[in-house]
């Protein structure tokens, strides 16, 4: 991984983001004052299950895989997250463990924000913030919604409820 200085090309990308899609150019110009830009080479992890940094990126470049360990050796895919795409929102509002491996699949460019320099961008900019932290809110319930419906789908191809009824009425007859 390296650091990367802000560049004109790199901002416009960034204007992209939905997140930061409605920020003014001089919201935008202090948010990336608080902000890093990472490069990063395939195979390497962004974050590491287990390891606790309260940061929030966005993808500038590139795809990330999600990953949850199972095992020693083993990992389950969870999903593919790619240029214009955020990812870590949970990372900003508390201090636990994170819950997934982000590893890059290719050479992926990032944009990290602490909560450290989040907060003193809202400090400074409520109005953005507050615009920042309403398109978190949507992104974190998107995604929820997403895995709502896998669980729902994954429930109803297990079993549905007419065969746990028939099971249990066959064990109370």
């Amino acid at each position: 991984m390296k650091e990367m200085s802000l560049s004109h090309d790199l901002k416009s990308q960034v204007e992209k983001i939905l997140t930061f899609r409605f920020l003014t150019v001089q919201e935008l110009d202090e948010l990336m004052e608080v902000s890093t830009f990472r490069e990063y080479e395939k195979e390497e992890k962004i974050i590491v299950q287990g390891e606790v940094k309260q940061a929030i990126y966005a993808v500038i470049s590139g795809n990330v895989k999600v990953t949850v360990q199972e095992r020693q050796e083993s990992e389950a895919y969870i999903s593919t997250i790619g240029a214009g795409e955020v990812f870590g929102e949970a990372g900003i509002f508390t201090e636990v463990k994170r819950t997934a491996n982000v590893t890059c699949m290719e050479k992926t460019t990032v944009l990290e924000i602490s909560r450290k320099g989040l907060i003193d961008f809202i400090r400074n900019y409520p109005k953005a913030g507050n615009k920042i932290l309403m398109l978190i809110i949507y992104s974190l319930l998107k995604k929820l919604r997403e895995v709502n419906r896998e669980l729902a789908y994954e429930r109803k191809a297990d079993a549905d409820q007419d065969d746990i009824d028939s099971i249990i009425r066959n064990f109370m007859d």
